[in-house]
């Protein structure tokens, strides 16, 4: 089921996000950056903070299996922009779909919104996560296709009729 986040579901939440990113940063960038009480503690105000604010363009989706949270998704609109801000779900629970079902669900939002195209940074070498987003209709962007680490991916959102006639 996929429903809005709540303040309760912000242990969980924090907890899966850092459990994620330590599969694709592993190897990549050093542990404390990941994964030291810092960046815990970093991780977990930052979802505080998105899971409170109230604004338009704004969503934190939650994911559940069995009445537990088991994924997130969360996109804001700033200066026209919207950005899908995070995509996570715990990987004991990847491969069963609930990737493609947050997703589905921010992309049905912002076409309720009118949004028409729509944005994310991905980590270079999460190769796993590339292949979700180009699944998923997301290409690299052509004005500006990098961020040091990140690609820049870019979708365009507009309505089912019109994405399958372009």
């Amino acid at each position: 089921m996929i429903r809005r986040a709540v303040p309760a579901d912000l242990d969980p939440i924090a907890a899966f996000h850092a459990e994620a990113r330590a599969t694709y940063y592993r190897g990549h960038v050093p542990d404390e950056e990941f994964e030291g009480p810092a960046e815990r503690a970093r991780t977990r105000a930052n979802w505080a903070t998105a899971l409170s604010r109230d604004e338009p363009g704004a969503a934190v989706l939650c994911a559940e299996v069995e009445g537990r949270p088991v994924g997130v998704a969360a996109y804001r609109t700033a200066d026209g922009v919207t950005t899908l801000t995070q995509l996570h779900v715990a990987p004991a629970h990847w491969r069963w779909g609930i990737g493609a079902a947050l997703h589905e669900a921010c992309v049905a939002a912002w076409r309720r919104d009118g949004v028409v195209t729509a944005r994310l940074e991905v980590f270079e070498p999460n190769r796993r996560a590339q292949a979700f987003y180009a699944a998923h209709g997301w290409e690299p962007d052509p004005e500006n296709p990098r961020d040091d680490t990140h690609l820049i991916l870019r979708l365009v959102v507009g309505d089912d009729e019109n994405r399958s006639q372009g």
